[in-house]
């Protein structure tokens, strides 16, 4: 018969599987990876802070993802670099620090497809209203739209959290590299058919709603560029919107692979690779691909790249 522990505060983390002699690189790896994250991320709030020319409502939206690249990263990578470090006993975790991590970890997967929508609403006001662009895109609209981002993010995962919490735990083991939902309502030898059925209606309101506002705002664009055969108007959406469209389409595949390996755990190595360069990838590429795209942040590095020329002569 097998023993059980019910509602333990001490839960084992599984972890990453990795050989003795590839540590030391996939440690390395993961760090690198990290510091380039915060270095890029945070370079990228400074210079909107900083740089007048940047107070604008396409930037100001934009330095949400950032945010949520370094909170997303900030409370799962220092801890699966801890533990690559222990044998796999010693990779303890409290219950409380654990769903303290797999809310954090839904809310970055979900904030980033709600600030993804609203910031293709403001590519759909720049291309296709753009008199009315200024008049749209207030400092207040921008406000209420990044507060409806984040706000809807956490109701919808402080409910999906909030029914696993609710549940007795029979079990102590995380089968993944970090706390998430599935992981926790696993550990429950209770019935979980609302935790499934809410989790199905939570993905598939997400999806729905991120996929469905891109066709369309995409569509929209598309439509009017056809119509109106301006070139530099042509132009100008292409530069703006496939940066975006690139972005989101990252993050979409790599969401998709996750939840879909979810369903097979002959691929549970494979899965739990997928979960980490999830949050890894897309921190890494945001502000790079939307710093090479965006005149403002290339003029102001070549501005600086200028004085330090004429300094050094």
């Amino acid at each position: 018969m097998e023993n059980y522990t019910f509602n333990s505060l001490d839960l084992q983390l599984e972890g990453l599987v990795v050989s003795p002699t590839s540590t030391v690189p996939v440690y390395v790896s993961f760090l690198l990876f990290y510091l380039l994250i915060l270095t890029a991320n945070l370079g990228i709030l400074l210079l909107v802070a900083l740089d007048r020319n940047m107070h604008q409502p396409m930037y100001l939206l934009f330095c949400s993802l950032p945010v949520n690249d370094i909170l997303g990263n900030s409370i799962m990578v220092p801890r699966l670099l801890v533990d690559l470090l222990l044998p796999p006993p010693q990779r303890i975790i409290s219950y409380y620090e654990c769903v303290i991590q797999a809310f954090t970890t839904h809310m970055y997967a979900t904030a980033s497809h709600s600030v993804l929508i609203i910031m293709a609403f403001d590519r759909y006001v720049a291309v296709c209203e753009p008199l009315r662009y200024a008049a749209i895109m207030t400092s207040r609209m921008v406000v209420k739209l990044t507060v409806s981002a984040w706000g809807v993010a956490f109701v919808l995962v402080g409910v999906l959290l909030g029914l696993t919490i609710r549940l007795n735990r029979c079990r102590t083991l995380i089968s993944n590299p970090y706390c998430d939902n599935a992981s926790l309502f696993k550990l429950s030898c209770e019935s979980v058919l609302i935790n499934n059925i809410y989790g199905f209606i939570f993905t598939v309101l997400l999806f729905s709603s991120s996929v469905g506002s891109m066709v369309v705002t995409y569509g929209r664009i598309a439509a009017v560029c056809v119509v109106k055969k301006n070139q530099s108007m042509n132009s100008k959406a292409l530069k703006t919107c496939s940066t975006h469209l690139f972005v989101y389409l990252v993050m979409l595949l790599s969401g998709t692979l996750i939840i879909t390996l979810h369903r097979y755990p002959q691929y549970s190595d494979a899965r739990k690779l997928c979960a980490i360069l999830f949050h890894i990838i897309p921190g890494i590429l945001n502000p790079i691909i939307y710093g090479a795209q965006s005149g403002e942040v290339r003029r102001f590095f070549r501005s600086k790249l200028m004085c330090g020329r004429k300094s050094s002569t």
